[in-house]
């Protein structure tokens, strides 16, 4: 234990020497975007919905941009938190490091339809189609924007984006110049971290570190839970030439320690490495190619181990607009080695095994009139168990006024077999006692047929709102069925629909004060198909709310200083059953200096404690909590 502390503390000291070193170094530009009018925030340059950069205001999507100022003025302290923010996505806690994050139901802590990126990284593991949370993070005052998409994005961005896509997008070297460091502690958690960012010639770069503890939790009959979370995390930036003509090199490392009952506790770790480079071919469009290495290691003792390599290659060429059409196309090749060592209570058979994926794809933008745009395209995948599947689109964009859109789309989107639908081998409790649960040598892939309407506008100078509402068709969901002589298979006997509405808005009240709003209203019937004996239910799909929603206020006051409020209510959960909850986080902050900032988070204000997601004799209670955080830049 000593040497982990003693790891992680030396991390960040170099860092903060290396950053006071920096004689003369520039001031960190603090990003001022509350200063914007709302029209200003709807010209936000996007580029998830259409893979080039588009306004947020014309994106024919259910898209939400997370900004880096609601970041800072949210007070969350990691990447799960933060995604709170967006009100399309479902964030549940599940113990200090585990949290369970969706779009549009199937809500569980291995949820596998959403698709999540950093800066263009894919980081799903390939283990269960879904991200571990514990392990994916970054410097949030890095972070440019998040671009979430509820909805399908498969057409562009493949499998796995069946009910969304989360695209963290960090800023170029060229804008974090200068030394920035930070030091928090509250009654749940503590951390530090710093980053210094310089430039040679036209090249920019930036290096930081950071560090965190987080605190056992309690069950609701005040019981501790040993399932603390420790982690260090440093990485860098470098980028040369512009946007448009240049070349991007950036990695990350970290390591961390959970938590278990027993005294061994489980270990995180893993590096990445990313290279970009694009090129404006003038006359002949723009084309980017990218390539990135991704090392994860998981040591849970007794239990599981996993050491995972991921290479993955793309590359994209867009064309300009030519007699009305809009053409983008590219293709990407991804290559996976797993090695898990088994245990006897759970075990993956081969227990190496070696994955290939490889894709194209097109899309065509056509302007049939001058404010009517149909969007066609189509992508092609093959993935390591299921061979070749089509994943098409069609979208149409109406602008009926400068501020106002109409769109509607129809996707077909799929989640890919993982190597748990595949290679599990475990023993599980079913109501008739315990057995051994075998993935399905036959588990093909998961299919939705999704129909999407939505209407964004601002009606005012000072108001802006969006509303979607969606009809998902799923096919061949993952299901538990009875195995030939005994056990129990993962099977494709559940099917079901999916039917919903989304809905978010702003409104600036005064010059120094902004409020938002936003929300969704969900209904999901998922339905065992007759010739199935899954004796488990549908409820093993996920557990999500049947609604939820959240409200923002961001207040500047005199004298240099911010007053956040944030309130959300989550819907009960219905099986395991989970109570709905309202929770609220305030945020005061104030600026001694230029150079030197002090914020006062509150979390969880409403009640001493509340469930998020679990069974009620073990679950976490996310309990009410407070930090004090110190930033000086410089």
């Amino acid at each position: 234990m000593l040497a982990r502390v003693g790891w992680r503390r030396a991390l960040v000291f170099n860092v903060l020497f290396l950053a006071s070193a920096a004689v003369g170094a520039q001031l960190m530009r603090v990003a001022d975007i509350a200063d914007l009018s709302i029209e200003e925030l709807g010209n936000i340059q996007i580029t998830s919905v259409s893979r080039h950069a588009e306004r947020l205001s014309d994106a024919p999507a259910a898209i939400f941009v997370i900004t880096r100022e609601d970041i800072r003025r949210s007070g969350a302290t990691r990447l799960p938190e933060a995604l709170r923010l967006a009100p399309n996505l479902e964030v549940a806690r599940s113990s200090a490091s585990s949290y369970a994050i969706s779009a549009r139901g199937f809500n569980n802590t291995i949820a596998n339809k959403l698709l999540v990126l950093i800066d263009g990284r894919t980081v799903y593991t390939p283990l269960f189609s879904g991200v571990f949370w514990d392990a994916q993070d970054v410097m949030l005052e890095d972070v440019e924007r998040i671009e979430v998409i509820s909805g399908p994005g498969a057409t562009l961005w493949g499998a796995n984006a069946v009910n969304g896509v989360i695209n963290v997008i960090t800023r170029r070297a060229s804008d974090t110049q200068g030394a920035f460091a930070y030091a928090q502690s509250g009654n749940l958690e503590r951390g530090y971290g710093a980053r210094y960012g310089g430039a040679e010639g036209n090249v920019s770069y930036r290096a930081y570190g950071r560090v965190f503890d987080v605190f056992n939790t309690s069950t609701a009959n005040g019981a501790t839970l040993s399932d603390g979370w420790s982690k260090g995390q440093a990485g860098f930036r470098a980028d040369w030439g512009t946007t448009a003509n240049g070349f991007t090199l950036q990695g990350d490392g970290y390591r961390g320690s959970l938590d278990q009952v027993t005294d061994q506790n489980a270990h995180i770790s893993g590096a990445n490495l990313l290279a970009r480079w694009n090129r404006d071919l003038a006359g002949w469009g723009s084309l980017q190619v990218q390539a990135n290495v991704d090392q994860t290691e998981r040591d849970i003792p007794g239990v599981f181990g996993e050491h995972l390599n991921i290479f993955d290659f793309e590359f994209q060429h867009g064309l300009n607009a030519i007699g009305g059409h809009r053409l983008t196309w590219g293709g990407g090749y991804r290559y996976g080695y797993d090695h898990v060592s088994n245990s006897a209570v759970l075990a993956f058979l081969p227990a190496n095994q070696r994955m290939r994926w490889a894709n194209v794809f097109a899309q065509d933008e056509i302007a049939l009139q001058e404010n009517l745009r149909l969007t066609l395209g189509a992508k092609f995948e093959n993935n390591y168990y299921t061979g070749t599947e089509p994943l098409p689109s069609a979208r149409l964009a109406w602008k009926l006024q400068p501020q106002r859109l109409v769109w509607g789309a129809v996707s077909r989107a799929l989640r890919a077999p993982s190597r748990i639908d595949r290679d599990l081998f475990t023993i599980v409790q079913l109501p008739a006692g315990l057995t051994p649960l075998n993935g399905g040598p036959d588990f093909v892939s998961e299919v939705v047929k999704v129909f999407e309407i939505g209407y964004r506008d601002q009606p005012l100078p000072q108001a802006t709102y969006s509303i979607s509402l969606f009809h998902n068709i799923y096919d061949k969901l993952r299901s538990v069925e009875p195995a030939p002589g005994g056990g129990v298979v993962l099977g494709n006997k559940m099917e079901g629909t999916g039917d919903g509405l989304e809905a978010w808005g702003s409104y600036q009240a005064a010059r120094s004060w902004r409020l938002s709003a936003g929300g969704f209203f969900l209904r999901q019937r998922l339905r065992l198909k007759p010739d199935s004996g899954d004796t488990l239910g549908v409820s093993a799909a996920g557990n999500d709310p049947a609604h939820q929603w959240l409200l923002r206020s961001s207040f500047d006051l005199p004298n240099r200083t911010e007053l956040d409020i944030g309130v959300r209510r989550v819907g009960a959960l219905p099986n395991p059953s989970v109570p709905a909850y309202t929770a609220a986080d305030i945020r005061f902050a104030w600026r001694l200096l230029r150079e030197l900032e002090i914020a006062l988070v509150g979390q969880n204000l409403f009640a001493s404690s509340h469930a998020e997601s679990g069974s009620a004799a073990t679950r976490s209670e996310m309990a009410r909590g407070a930090y004090a955080k110190l930033k000086w830049t410089y």
